[in-house]
């Protein structure tokens, strides 16, 4: 009844408030906690276009984000895929991914358009605050560390 198959996110959006209003009224608790339940849910259930494109629901979103994952295990083998992913997601994952839309082998053509990318800014922002904290978690380097954030802070003023 509320599924993206059953019609444009404002219908079934209708839908789903009259069946939370319904279990709102019944006696029985476990319907009302439903309806609590529901309630918490709304904000979130039906933002966004009717894009085919985009995952339908939080186990679509899921199955996506579990398969750069499953890559990242089979490219080193461990059980977990570590902060690759979010660190170097923004390009990382259309890598993975090149296969299912261009099913060739990639030749120089193909590849001779990426040769002048750069990285995202956020990407970039990442890799270093990953640095910075790491540097930060090591007994050795972290007094030379704060020795050089505390000139770059006196050279900002």
């Amino acid at each position: 009844m509320l599924e993206s198959t059953h019609g444009p996110a404002a219908d079934r959006q209708v839908r789903f408030q009259s069946l939370q209003h319904a279990l709102a009224e019944e006696a029985n608790p476990i319907a009302r906690q439903m309806a609590r339940t529901m309630a918490g849910f709304a904000p979130g259930l039906f933002v966004g276009p009717d894009d085919p494109d985009l995952p339908r629901d939080n186990l679509d979103l899921e199955r996506w984000f579990r398969q750069p994952k499953g890559h990242e295990r089979r490219i080193h083998g461990r059980c977990h895929a570590g902060v690759r992913i979010v660190l170097e997601g923004p390009t990382l994952v259309p890598a993975l991914d090149a296969h299912l839309r261009h099913p060739a082998p990639f030749d120089t053509d193909d590849l001779l358009i990426y040769a002048s990318a750069t990285l995202p800014e956020t990407q970039r922002d990442a890799i270093r605050r990953r640095r910075l904290m790491r540097q930060a978690r090591s007994p050795k380097v972290r007094p030379l560390l704060l020795r050089s954030l505390e000139h770059r802070y006196h050279d900002s003023s």
